[in-house]
């Protein structure tokens, strides 16, 4: 991965965008990381990655049995009242 500022990014644009058919290249603005350059391949491969439905009855005991044993988070945990189990 490969990370330019902006002002080099605008100067040779045509550089960057042959670098990222091959890995992601990280655009920064203000010494922050502001965009990322990828292929469309590398996009379309994402946003196929999006649209990914399995549905709960596809599930196999081994996956339902992984779900159940997994921790949960400390974040996940800031929204356990958000849970009411009586519904």
């Amino acid at each position: 991965m490969q990370r330019v500022t902006a002002t080099q990014f605008t100067k040779t644009p045509g550089l960057y965008q042959d670098a990222a058919q091959t890995a992601p290249v990280i655009i920064t603005k203000q010494s922050r990381d502001y965009s990322v350059l990828v292929s469309a391949a590398e996009y379309e491969r994402l946003k196929r990655r999006d649209r990914e439905v399995v549905l709960t009855g596809q599930l196999s005991d081994q996956d339902i049995q992984a779900i159940a044993g997994a921790p949960i988070s400390e974040e996940a945990r800031a929204f356990d009242h958000e849970y009411d189990a009586s519904k």
